[in-house]
């Protein structure tokens, strides 16, 4: 079980690096070189530190090498409102919590989550029992960004789907919409109908598929989109080629037909 420690003590006024707010460096334990935290590492050396080796963490006052603890030997100063003696975590306080399951700190509090055995992933407490679970679902990188999902410090969103990604509008790995889409679709409508096709694209028809509830339909054709006539969503793919000829073109070969026969009588 980790030691989490918070702490009331002093933080150096002008402390840490873009990512986390602490008075210490941390020594990599791959090469010894010292950093204000493991991304700011990963950013500069070709390799990447693992956060669990840590052992020491030099002072960023005084300067004093020492085993990795919350509070600074030497002259006390407070490395971080927040310490994981697991994850080697030093931070102000934002309610963290370490995950055994996980074996990672997360952003609480505590009591607003809970771990899903199947999923693997802490998730928030109105979701529980009120999603579709995908076993190890963020042991993967994310579709969209193809950064790790499990350890990244951008919050990632699960979807009716069950899939996680940071941010899109539909999933990339089932096509499923992200989020509620009835607005867009709303909207959709309003352009489509005040966007009318042109006269030679009247009354074409296409065969689609709803990537929302997979029904197969025949639909109008429009450039903006086609509506799903299942389920009204315009997240469809359009299978085949236009189904009716437009006029334009059937006129123009009717002309062409013509053309001909007068040339061969």
């Amino acid at each position: 079980e980790s030691r989490l420690g918070r702490s009331s003590g002093v933080m150096a006024s002008s402390a840490g690096c873009e990512h986390y707010a602490r008075s210490c460096l941390l020594k990599a334990p791959c090469c010894g070189k010292l950093y204000v935290c493991r991304l700011c590492h990963d950013a500069k050396e070709n390799h990447q530190m693992d956060r669990f080796k840590v052992r020491e963490v030099q002072c960023s006052e005084c300067q004093t090498m020492q085993q990795a603890q919350q509070i600074c030997q030497q002259c006390h100063v407070l490395f971080g409102e927040y310490y994981c003696n697991i994850c080697h975590l030093f931070d102000k306080d934002k309610k963290q919590y370490h995950c055994q399951p996980c074996g990672i700190c997360r952003i609480g509090p505590r009591e607003k989550y809970f771990h899903c055995e199947k999923c693997n992933l802490c998730l928030a407490l109105n979701l529980k029992g009120n999603h579709k679970c995908v076993e190890n679902v963020s042991r993967q990188n994310c579709p969209v960004c193809m950064e790790d999902i499990h350890t990244s410090r951008i919050g990632a969103h699960i979807l009716p789907c069950g899939h996680l990604l940071h941010r899109a509008y539909r999933c990339p790995l089932c096509m499923h919409s992200a989020w509620d889409m009835e607005d867009y679709w709303d909207q959709m409508d309003i352009e489509i109908s005040q966007s009318p096709m042109p006269a030679e694209y009247q009354g074409v028809t296409v065969k689609i598929i709803c990537n929302d509830c997979q029904a197969h339909c025949t639909v109008p054709f429009h450039v903006l989109g086609m509506k799903c006539s299942s389920c009204g969503s315009y997240n469809t793919a359009q299978e085949g080629g236009l189904i009716q000829e437009p006029v334009l073109l059937t006129a123009i070969h009717t002309h062409a037909h013509n053309t001909v026969s007068v040339l061969l009588s």
